[in-house]
């Protein structure tokens, strides 16, 4: 895909002046739309620009390095442009998002497999290490649903993720992910395999064309558990809503009051259900629905193995890294980035 940035500085300037006309909130669905349009718009071409300018400071820097030679700054200047490197790929695979809903804000969901607290402990890992990534990318998050484990860990958890392309990097790490590792939990030392998995859906617009039927959803209220401030634990405030027709459920306990947890959980819904509708293969609609039937040996997307070597490696790119410790602090664009190349 070529990327313009002029055609897109047009675009701003031609939105900026619809923006201006007097009759530009008449039609407030279509308004809202093109300020969101806008709003991305902005963004990739502020970071456009950024990048430009980095380019151009090194290219300085490089220039007078060849007049004052100096080791350190050499060294300097080369990690700088290592980075650099870094952000200008990241940038590329970024225009490569032009999914309907690549750009928006994203709710993952783990769920621990089999295996009890191990695999709870796992998911809770696996928590922690995209919660760092989207720190590091500049992205905000909140945990929406959380249940946690009988003796450490997780059983599953629900976050949104805001940030421009959210959605378009996170459904890179939908599936299965397994673990190898000498458990901690296991008193005889012993190596053991675990498993979680990740489901990926966009935040959509609540104005979007999705209907679903009340008579196709099963309302269910029950009390929140975990931590959660003072208003957990004290109603049946507690939302979660089963879809009849496809078996998804969705759940939300972290709002303020049981309104804004079913309308949390509403969203989530949409979301699942227009992946079901994007989705080529229909048919494998288990593969959307967030439990996955089988979170086991041999539907696994990647394996970390902390014993007896460390290695991370993505079984659908085979991209791999022996810096499992990076990975697990976030480290994750490696894999990402490997699997946009091959399927955008």
């Amino acid at each position: 895909m070529h990327f313009d940035p002029a055609a897109l500085k047009s675009q701003i300037d031609a939105a900026d002046a619809k923006m201006q006309s007097s009759t530009f909130w008449d039609d407030n669905k279509a308004a809202q739309k093109l300020l969101k349009e806008q709003k991305i718009r902005k963004e990739k071409y502020s970071h456009f620009t950024s990048l430009q300018q980095q380019v151009e400071d090194s290219s300085v820097m490089l220039e007078l390095l060849k007049e004052d030679y100096s080791p350190e700054e050499s060294a300097q200047i080369k990690r700088e442009i290592d980075t650099l490197k870094e952000k200008v790929e990241n940038f590329r695979l970024s225009i490569l998002l032009t999914g309907e809903y690549d750009a928006n804000n994203a709710i993952l969901s783990l769920h621990a497999g089999a295996g009890g607290t191990e695999a709870q402990d796992w998911a809770e890992m696996l928590l922690r290490m995209y919660l760092r990534w989207a720190d590091q990318k500049g992205f905000k998050t909140k945990i929406i649903d959380q249940l946690p484990g009988d003796v450490a860990g997780i059983k599953s958890v629900s976050v949104f993720v805001e940030g421009l392309n959210a959605y378009g990097f996170l459904k890179a790490e939908r599936g299965v992910h397994r673990l190898v590792r000498i458990s901690p939990f296991d008193s005889s030392g012993r190596r053991h395999t675990s498993f979680a998995s990740l489901d990926v859906m966009p935040d959509v617009d609540d104005d979007m064309d999705v209907v679903i039927a009340d008579d196709d959803i099963r309302v269910d209220t029950f009390r929140a558990s975990g931590a959660g401030g003072q208003h957990v634990n004290k109603t049946d405030s507690a939302i979660r809503i089963t879809h009849i027709p496809t078996g998804i459920v969705v759940q939300c306990q972290n709002e303020r009051s049981q309104h804004q947890n079913r309308e949390t959980a509403m969203k989530m819904l949409k979301g699942k259900l227009i992946e079901i509708m994007e989705s080529e293969q229909k048919e494998k609609i288990d593969d959307l629905k967030g439990d996955y039937t089988q979170i086991a040996w041999g539907s696994q997307i990647r394996s970390y193995v902390f014993q007896p070597y460390t290695m991370v490696k993505d079984h659908r790119t085979n991209a791999e890294s022996g810096n499992i410790t990076a990975v697990m602090d976030g480290a994750i664009d490696l894999f990402i980035n490997a699997y946009l190349k091959n399927n955008t």
